[in-house]
């Protein structure tokens, strides 16, 4: 990620510089996660595609350089981010394709007007030692207290989702059975977890989980990804940062 520096905002290049994004310089900013869970969609031409708390929008983005005629949805609960996540998608060149949506994710009302969708994600927002987020836009950026919970987000999520769409997630490792049981109370099954280790043979701390809206196939263990060997990036995540790619499974 190459990244230029203005008052209060970076101008950063995502996948080898085939997403632009500006973002703000402190709070919430996209990393390593927003690429993982982009290249985890299993998006195909055409599709529709939703996603929940979309920040100024690194991994809608990310979705279209390797999609680029996908329709998208996106919710954001603050309004500022929302504005930023519009302005990115147009120097994107898809402001046509992109809606984005100011609101809170657990409003029953905020999504029903939808079409039908094939995907949905979210990166849900955490805090991991549940101590208080010390800027103003962390204040919901919890499952600790008083925000949605993961099943909340699973709902949202899932509703609109066709018949055997995806719904996937990007969360700490240590919410696992949490994140399951949201996918299976949102009835979706059919749920694949991918481990993301710091480095090979060390205990994961992120993963990748997926289901199916009606999914009723066995769950699946999915190989592991390490992410840095030696001094940098392994090659599976130096090259997923590089250039818009899918993972080996999507």
């Amino acid at each position: 990620m190459t990244t230029i520096v203005e008052a209060g905002f970076t101008d950063d290049r995502l996948l080898g510089g085939a997403v632009r994004l500006r973002q703000p310089r402190g709070g919430l900013r996209a990393g390593l996660d927003a690429v993982l869970l982009a290249a985890s969609i299993p998006v195909r031409a055409g599709q529709t595609v939703l996603e929940g708390g979309c920040g100024a929008g690194p991994v809608f983005l990310s979705v279209l350089a390797r999609q680029p005629d996908l329709r998208v949805f996106a919710v954001e609960r603050e309004p500022a981010l929302a504005a930023l996540a519009r302005e990115n998608a147009a120097l994107n060149g898809f402001a046509g394709q992109v809606t984005v949506i100011e609101g809170d994710i657990a409003d029953p009302t905020l999504l029903r007007d939808l079409p039908q969708l094939d995907h949905a994600f979210a990166n849900p927002p955490y805090w991991p030692d549940g101590s208080a987020p010390p800027e103003a836009l962390r204040a919901g950026a919890t499952h600790h207290g008083e925000g949605p919970s993961l099943a909340d987000w699973a709902r949202a999520l899932a509703r609109p989702l066709a018949h055997r769409g995806s719904l996937t997630l990007v969360l700490p490792a240590s919410r696992f059975a949490e994140a399951a049981a949201g996918l299976r109370a949102a009835r979706c099954g059919e749920v694949f977890l991918q481990p993301l280790w710091p480095r090979a043979g060390q205990m994961a701390k992120r993963m990748l989980v997926q289901g199916r809206r009606g999914g009723r196939g066995p769950d699946r263990l999915l190989p592991g990804l390490a992410l840095h060997e030696g001094e940098g990036w392994s090659p599976q995540a130096a090259a997923l940062l590089e250039a818009p790619r899918p993972l080996a499974w999507c």
